[in-house]
């Protein structure tokens, strides 16, 4: 009988979304959340990602596919781009959650998220730092290095392809 690790993803979808489109293609999210499943035991992927009441469909396939979605309210800027920044949801989930998982697996670029990466080696709990593009990333982040792993590396397997 195989035993089942119960590792939590923790997505920070803003750092992810920019990173992947910066690079020139857009993310499966549907293929993303099964690649998180089989390659990491994923039981579990938090999605942290800015409220827009116009991206419902968005937000209802995201949970089809199997993500729990940690929404941010948003605020509209002047030059008519949306801002919702996850990062204090994110962190905040990381350790409520704490109890209910062996392993997680953080997926961002961003250095912000340095010091729960650092908390969650220290005591054993850092599965992966899953990095969106292997050369545009945190120098924070960089100490990290044995635990890296990039998603860019993964683009084949990953990339949406319409249809």
């Amino acid at each position: 009988m195989k035993i089942e690790k119960k590792n939590y993803a923790f997505i920070d979808s803003q750092n992810l979304n920019l990173s992947i489109q910066d690079q020139g293609w857009k993310l499966n999210f549907k293929r993303f959340r099964k690649f998180l499943e089989d390659k990491y035991g994923v039981a579990k992927a938090f999605i942290f990602i800015g409220y827009v009441p116009t991206q419902q469909n968005l937000y209802t396939a995201l949970q089809e596919y199997g993500y729990v979605l940690i929404f941010k309210p948003t605020l509209s800027l002047a030059e008519g781009k949306v801002k919702g920044n996850v990062d204090a949801e994110l962190v905040l989930h990381a350790m409520i959650e704490y109890p209910n998982y062996e392993q997680a697996l953080i997926v961002t670029g961003d250095g912000d998220f340095h010091c729960l990466v650092e908390h969650l080696k220290k005591h054993g709990k850092l599965l992966r730092l899953l990095i969106p593009n292997r050369h545009k990333y945190s120098a924070l982040l960089r100490r990290f290095a044995p635990e890296m792993a990039f998603i860019s590396d993964w683009r084949e397997k990953l990339q949406y392809e319409p249809k």
